[in-house]
């Protein structure tokens, strides 16, 4: 677990610096333009940062639960973008170094190469293994049952951009409606003469709301969709090679054990171990 976290802390640190980044760039956006506008008319008001302005709209309810919205859904993002790399699923050389050790009829240095294995490969190679001894069905099963549980998992992660999909317009259309009553109850005081900037700041609300809702769902919709079609082709590619890999060392099995096959200690399922091939 240690090593996997490792991992994730570079990926990790460098969004925060993007994020940091792209932040202070839109908070200081207009600054230069405001420094290079000629005070031609004195006592007129600078006009404001639209990003500031859009912030502060968002009001102390709506701006921290959507921005935990959109930090859970970069979290989210990140995590699975280091899961399902091929590189992660199936690492380089790997199938390789297994056919040739699997060739040599080195069945216990095989099976410890895919136990220490961190990938997908590694661990549904691990599962088909350590059953093989009883047939190369109950080996396919055992694998297969371990990669529908990593499957599994990585689509229990991506079902959350589904769900930050569906609740960023809904609470869009919370403030939207929190705004324009705010909006309408200034209007409804009888007597009272209405100020232009209490009526903006009610619609300001239900707008930005709304902005930013549809703003997180949009890339939610697509990340759901993009992770979705990804989790199926590095299962089906992982699934491939480890039957691949699983019939090979059966049949290499049976050959070294003149027709038995052995399980990853090198013995049968009768527990004799079979003698070791003559001429080399």
């Amino acid at each position: 677990m240690t090593r996997s976290a490792s991992r994730y802390l570079p990926a990790a640190r460098s969004l925060f610096q993007y994020t940091l980044a792209i932040a202070v760039v839109l908070l200081f956006a207009n600054v230069a333009s405001a420094q290079d506008a000629p005070d031609a008319e004195a006592g007129t008001a600078q006009k404001e940062n639209l990003v500031l302005f859009m912030i502060k709209s968002l009001g102390f309810v709506f701006g921290p639960l959507l921005l935990a919205l959109s930090v859970a859904m970069m979290a989210l993002v990140v995590l699975l973008a280091l899961d399902l790399r091929m590189s992660s699923a199936i690492p380089p050389g790997f199938v390789d170094e297994f056919t040739d050790i699997v060739n040599k009829r080195k069945f216990k240095e095989a099976f410890d190469m895919a136990r220490n294995d961190p990938s997908f490969l590694g661990q549904v190679l691990t599962a088909g293994m350590s059953r093989l001894q009883y047939g190369l069905e109950d080996a396919r099963e055992a694998a297969m049952n371990t990669l529908d549980a990593i499957k599994s998992d990585k689509e229990q992660k991506n079902n959350y951009n589904a769900v930050i999909a569906s609740l960023g317009p809904m609470i869009g259309l919370v403030g939207t409606v929190y705004g324009m009553i705010k909006s309408f109850s200034v209007l409804a005081i009888p007597g009272v003469q209405v100020k232009p900037a209490e009526l903006a700041d009610g619609i300001s609300h239900a707008l930005v709301v709304t902005l930013f809702g549809v703003g997180i769902s949009v890339p939610a919709i697509f990340f759901n969709a993009f992770y979705r079609n990804r989790i199926t082709k590095v299962m089906m590619d992982v699934g491939h090679i480890a039957d691949d890999l699983l019939t090979q060392m059966y049949h290499n099995s049976k050959k070294a054990a003149g027709g038995a096959a052995v399980g990853p200690s090198g013995a049968s399922p009768s527990g004799t171990v079979p003698a070791a091939p003559t001429g080399r």
